[in-house]
């Protein structure tokens, strides 16, 4: 059984370099990866994300009752809102989808 349905937006430069595991840079300085749900995706992609050219959005799915998943206010794209952090690095694994970020065109962009 997984959790909702979570995403995480990356160039693809960056994820080309991509091992077993994806640990980010805000895991270091964060301390967590930064996911949205399916509501906060398009908004997330156009206020941190604008102008990059090669995104891709990765749909994850998390195992349920993983306690390294927390869900935090945090400011977004409509004010304080909770977002998923996970709290470690992102098994490859757990990436069941990658697609090409279409500038929002469709809510969660086109396969690639």
């Amino acid at each position: 059984m997984t959790s909702d349905r979570l995403f995480h937006l990356v160039s693809e430069s960056v994820w080309r370099e991509v091992g077993d595991a994806y640990a980010p840079a805000s895991l270091g300085t964060e301390g967590f990866v930064h996911l949205s749900t399916a509501e906060q995706v398009a908004g997330t992609a156009a206020l941190f994300f604008a102008g990059v050219e090669d995104l891709l959005v990765l749909r994850i799915e998390v195992p349920a009752g993983d306690p390294l998943l927390r869900w935090e206010a945090a400011e977004g794209p409509r004010g304080t809102e909770d977002f998923p952090h996970y709290h470690g690095p992102i098994p490859r694994s757990w990436v069941v989808r990658r697609s090409r970020w279409r500038s929002g065109a469709e809510a969660l962009g086109r396969e690639s």
